[in-house]
């Protein structure tokens, strides 16, 4: 499928960047938990045992505007503190906007960076800023998970199940993008080799349930993928996307989007915005306007315990 858009382009060209910060998980127990921000560090009474892993997001290398010309800088910076954690993760996840604009050199750089992680493995999923040329193709020469040629998988790790979807090859700004039926069929079938009492963990760009329709902030068939999650007693998922942090509850499920490693952008619906971009700030305040949200997912409990931590107080 052939996604090129000049005009799509020129929008997505306008996209500035600044820096973010990476969120840490782990997994104890059967139970994912946020632990924030990589500068934190280790909370004590985490678990020797657990799962941790590393979520980023939204790097868009490849953009070269005056908003931060040095977008490769912001990455390397993040993957400093991921380095530094006290105990290593097991790896790191990527949820979507590897590269600015879909460019071979774009991909290429973003992977040797990556490769800077002392993780052994960094698990991707495309966003809509990866598919613009040529849907998944241009992605997948970089980022091909299991040598499938698809852009969605899934692996097993710790006593957990991870999943990892397409939901942006069909995206056109304003509308709701789709996994589709091959998508949707495929998910069916991977977790029905999977033990209800199996945490699982999803990764998908685009949030799983709809955010505000009139930005695009949604998957038009989240519906069915929720129906086969939701029969799980842990369910976890991770998005990207929207630049920030938000988090929605559905019985055993637990969404969450993450902050971008590349710019906020406006709160949902807020008045006057007709279509998302980057929010400027002086350079000062944004670290007041960056920062993570640590989150305790509990077995048994329906609220969440969350804890904000903005980057610089």
């Amino acid at each position: 499928m052939n996604t090129h858009d000049p005009g799509r382009r020129r929008a997505l060209g306008c996209l500035s960047a600044w820096g973010g910060a990476a969120v840490v998980w782990t997994v104890s127990g059967g139970v994912p938990r946020a632990l924030g921000a990589t500068g934190s560090g280790m909370p004590p009474g985490t678990s020797n045992d657990a799962l941790t892993f590393v979520q980023i997001s939204d790097t868009h290398i490849g953009f070269h505007r005056e908003a931060n010309p040095d977008v490769a800088g912001s990455l390397r910076h993040a993957i400093a503190d991921i380095n530094a954690l006290p105990r290593a993760p097991a790896f790191v996840v990527h949820t979507g906007d590897v590269s600015h604009l879909s460019k071979p050199e774009e991909f290429g750089t973003a992977k040797d960076i990556l490769k800077e992680l002392r993780v052994d493995r960094v698990h991707t999923v495309p966003g809509e800023h990866d598919t613009i040329d040529d849907g998944v193709t241009g992605y997948l020469k970089f980022f091909d998970h299991d040598g499938m040629r698809r852009a969605w998988y899934s692996f097993d790790q710790g006593g957990v199940h991870f999943v990892g979807l397409n939901n942006v090859l069909n995206f056109k700004a304003g509308t709701l993008a789709a996994l589709g039926d091959e998508q949707l069929a495929w998910l069916r079938s991977d977790l029905a080799g999977v033990s209800h009492s199996t945490p699982i963990v999803v990764m998908a760009h685009i949030p799983l349930w709809t955010v505000w329709e009139p930005w695009g902030w949604g998957t038009a068939d989240s519906a069915q993928a929720m129906a086969l999650l939701r029969r799980y007693g842990s369910v976890t998922v991770l998005n990207g996307h929207i630049h920030q942090v938000l988090q929605k509850v559905e019985g055993s499920v637990v969404l969450h989007t993450a902050m971008s490693l590349a710019y906020p952008l406006p709160t949902p619906g807020q008045e006057g915005i007709g279509e998302p971009g980057p929010v400027k700030v002086p350079a000062g305040e944004l670290g007041k306007l960056l920062g993570t949200r640590q989150v305790s997912v509990l077995r048994g409990k329906t609220e969440l315990a969350i804890v904000d931590r903005p980057l610089e107080g």
